[in-house]
């Protein structure tokens, strides 16, 4: 079986559209409950929350299960990556580990059947 590399690349450009729409969301809504900023901030942390709940169906794997599992170890990856670049953090060896493991679940469990058959 040939492995469809751009098929891949597609899927990883979309969960990382998909992972930056939610912390992205999600931080703004944290920014204004959270840190008093303006309510059209809350707000457009809402919309940006809702276009995450579409771009996921955009895959062209049909599992839901397993996109969304195979998502959380990209989102996992973009949350360490977004707390180090908008929040100054700095990720101990422990979630730079658990990140790298996470996405080798990705791999795994998104395309593990094609690429080790």
């Amino acid at each position: 079986m040939t492995v469809n590399f751009i098929a891949i690349l597609r899927s990883l450009f979309l969960f990382g559209l998909a992972g930056l729409a939610e912390i992205g969301g999600g931080y703004l809504v944290w920014q204004w409950l959270r840190e008093g900023k303006a309510l059209w901030i809350g707000i457009v942390g809402g919309v940006v929350l809702i276009l995450y709940g579409v771009i996921p169906t955009l895959q062209t794997e049909p599992a839901f299960g397993r996109v969304y599992a195979a998502y959380g170890g990209i989102f996992i990856a973009l949350s360490i990556l977004w707390g180090m670049v908008f929040d100054g953090w700095r990720p101990d060896r422990f979630d730079l580990i658990g990140a790298a493991i996470a996405l080798i679940g990705v791999f795994i469990i998104m395309w593990g059947r094609l690429l080790f058959r």
